[in-house]
């Protein structure tokens, strides 16, 4: 099959290829799994051999994901069980990647303490830079900006759980899904995984739909309402309730010091009868 669109992500390091010992197949991926590592380290996945397209590191001190590229984006890779006979998994046009991180609250509890993520609670800069790679697989590879399925928490997720695809409907899937959904597969990652603010990210939205800051105009910033926090007001009369609300704070400091200045005054007379 034919491979269209870029095959490499900008700005991925191509540092642990497997593919020339792993060759996989060709496809047209328009499925994208997540994966949770379970570790803080970037995996050795037993030399390639359970490595997934794509694995995002973690870069606390600069906020950045640092991606490494294991196969091309439409040749398969191998971090999902496929078993003999059933449907095929890992070649069923899904492109796969593994997030450096946990999505266990008892790892999650041991690892208190120590920087790493934990997918119910990512931190904005991991859910805006996983929608960077959402919105570049959609652009560039046509997969969609759609999920419609229910991420489970772990360990629910884990095993035949409801949220398991049978075999025809992980065969008709597209969009984005994780381990936990893929037939043939017991593993239950990546959890309560935010899959719509990613998604919203890639869109260029926030969860309820509204252009984010970012996308607007310089004029648009003044028009815009934060609706997702029930804020009525555009950005111009909330400044100007800001102004007020300072003026307000700075004419009660200016009444206190009078106040103090008074009562220090107050306490110099007391002060010297008491001497007296």
């Amino acid at each position: 099959m034919t491979k269209t669109g870029p095959q490499k992500y900008p700005g991925a390091s191509q540092a642990y290829r497997y593919q020339g010992k792993y060759p996989g197949d060709s496809m047209e991926s328009n499925v994208v799994v997540w994966h949770t590592t379970e570790g803080r380290t970037l995996p050795s996945y037993n030399g390639g051999s359970e490595a997934p397209n794509f694995t995002a590191l973690p870069d606390f001190p600069t906020k950045k994901l640092r991606w490494y590229q294991h196969f091309d984006f439409d040749t398969s890779s191998r971090a999902l069980v496929n078993k003999a006979g059933g449907v095929e998994t890992n070649t069923l046009n899904a492109v796969q990647i593994e997030l450096v991180g946990t999505c266990d609250p008892t790892t999650h509890q041991n690892w208190a303490g120590k920087e790493h993520l934990y997918t119910p609670n990512l931190p904005t800069w991991v859910i805006e830079q996983l929608g960077d790679f959402a919105a570049w697989a959609n652009a560039n590879h046509g997969v969609p900006l759609t999920s419609g399925v229910t991420f489970r928490a772990y360990p629910s997720s884990y095993g035949n759980s409801p949220v398991r695809m049978t075999g025809a409907q992980w065969e008709g899937f597209k969009g984005h899904c994780g381990h936990q959904h893929v037939p043939e597969n017991d593993h239950g990652d990546p959890g309560a995984f935010p899959i719509a603010a990613i998604l919203s990210a890639a869109k260029g939205t926030n969860d309820t739909g509204d252009t984010t800051v970012n996308d607007l105009t310089p004029k648009e910033v003044w028009a815009y309402k934060n609706t997702d926090q029930g804020e009525t007001r555009d950005t111009y009369a909330y400044l100007r309730g800001l102004d007020d609300k300072v003026d307000a704070l700075t004419a009660l400091v200016a009444e206190q010091r009078t106040q103090q200045t008074a009562l220090m005054a107050l306490l110099k007379v007391v002060s010297s009868k008491l001497d007296a």
